[in-house]
């Protein structure tokens, strides 16, 4: 019983220096991307923005660690029989994704500071249900893994309750909104270019995805017939 006791306390320990090590991280590159390149540290919209995906990110492992704390320790690492072609994905994703920040910096240098405006409101009404989507994604299924593989050595099986009960890749709905919201929030015009782009990486890896699971995983062709839309009902 002792020794249950103290594995259990160990990884309870692990979990939460985990969610430290993470909320950590998301502070250091969240300023990080938006202000090392900044020219000064005046600019409103960027000091709101970090906040609210601090906010975001500490709530996002909350949930994950409350409801499905499992789900910490597999996104913690990339799992054996990752697709190939996710691995591809990955190096595509990530600049992309940088790149939106990137380019946003870059526009201040021209157009300086600015308050929240209509633009902003619209790009928060987009960010805080994408982001809400995306964590009750990560709530209800156990295999919301980082990347792309059939997950046999933890029971992969499919997932049709919450939100997959209406589309089959709610978390990817989420993940786009994130990035049609970010030029809005953080007010630039250029950095539509590389939030496109993620964009289309998301659609063009929802694509590849549903057919791996179509293929390989038990039971999602019928699952798929169920809930026929990928990512926005009665659209796609």
């Amino acid at each position: 019983m002792a020794d249950v006791e103290t594995r259990t306390d160990s990884r309870a320990l692990n979990s939460t220096a985990f969610v430290k090590l993470a909320l950590a991280a998301v502070v250091i590159v969240s300023v990080g991307l938006i202000y090392l390149m900044a020219p000064r540290f005046e600019w409103t919209l960027g000091w709101i923005y970090v906040g609210i995906v601090v906010v975001t990110y500490a709530t996002n492992l909350a949930c994950v660690l409350r409801w499905n704390s499992v789900l910490i320790r597999r996104r913690a690492r990339l799992g054996k029989g990752t697709k190939a072609w996710d691995a591809v994905w990955l190096l595509l994703f990530g600049p992309a994704v940088i790149a939106v920040y990137v380019v946003a910096v870059q526009d201040l240098r021209s157009e300086g500071s600015n308050a929240p405006g209509a633009a902003w409101l619209l790009g928060l009404a987009l960010f805080v249900p994408g982001w809400a989507l995306a964590i009750w994604s990560m709530v209800v299924n156990p295999f919301f893994e980082k990347t792309v593989r059939i997950q046999t050595d933890q029971g992969h099986h499919v997932i049709d309750t919450g939100p997959y009960a209406y589309v089959r890749h709610p978390g990817y709905v989420g993940f786009v909104a994130w990035m049609v919201s970010t030029p809005l929030m953080l007010g630039s015009t250029s950095a539509w270019v590389p939030a496109l782009l993620a964009v289309l990486l998301l659609v063009i890896r929802t694509v590849l995805e549903d057919r791996t699971l179509r293929a390989e995983l038990p039971g999602y062709a019928e699952y798929a017939a169920r809930v026929r839309f990928r990512l926005i009902p009665r659209v796609w």
